[in-house]
């Protein structure tokens, strides 16, 4: 009789509630990127594109753009001034600094000479982790500079004096 009540007994505490709390299960959910959880602040000096003689004409001007990120999103604003003909579009890149890269997101602009930036997006993972390791860029198109008339990279204020 001994034998019944142990195998009794074993198989109620494997199947009792009170078991369950010593087992560990895996989240199968993925993590975003730990930095976004908190929010980091960035800015962007904007000045002229690289330019050949042919463009020195077309080419001027500078601005300047802040960015928020707060979990997913992203929160952009700007000014730029002393185009040469107005702006056309403006648009978030992703590239390594000095080198261009696609276009991924689109901003809101003015169309003139001097005026506002602005956007707000919900980022990929992926986007997130590019913005962190400094690969978002902002380009200014205008007239008469289709391929770009301003640029800067968007790099943490952290540590920025």
């Amino acid at each position: 009789m001994q034998p019944f009540v142990v195998v009794a007994f074993l198989a109620a505490a494997v199947c009792s509630p009170l078991a369950l709390p010593d087992l560990v299960f895996a989240d199968p959910a993925p993590t975003v990127h730990s930095a976004a959880q908190a929010k980091a602040q960035f800015r962007a000096r904007l000045s002229p594109v690289p330019i050949d003689v042919a463009m020195q004409n077309a080419i001027a001007g500078s601005g300047t753009v802040t960015a928020s990120l707060a979990g997913t999103k992203l929160t952009i604003s700007g000014t730029f001034a002393d185009l040469k003909t107005p702006a056309t579009v403006a648009r978030i890149h992703v590239g390594m600094r000095g080198v261009r890269g696609p276009a991924i997101l689109d901003l809101m602009v003015e169309k003139a000479t001097s005026g506002t930036i602005q956007g707000t997006f919900e980022l990929s993972p992926q986007q997130v982790d590019d913005l962190m390791k400094n690969r978002f860029y902002v380009q200014l198109h205008s007239a008469k500079a289709p391929d770009g008339n301003l640029w800067g990279w968007l790099l943490p204020l952290e540590g920025r004096k």
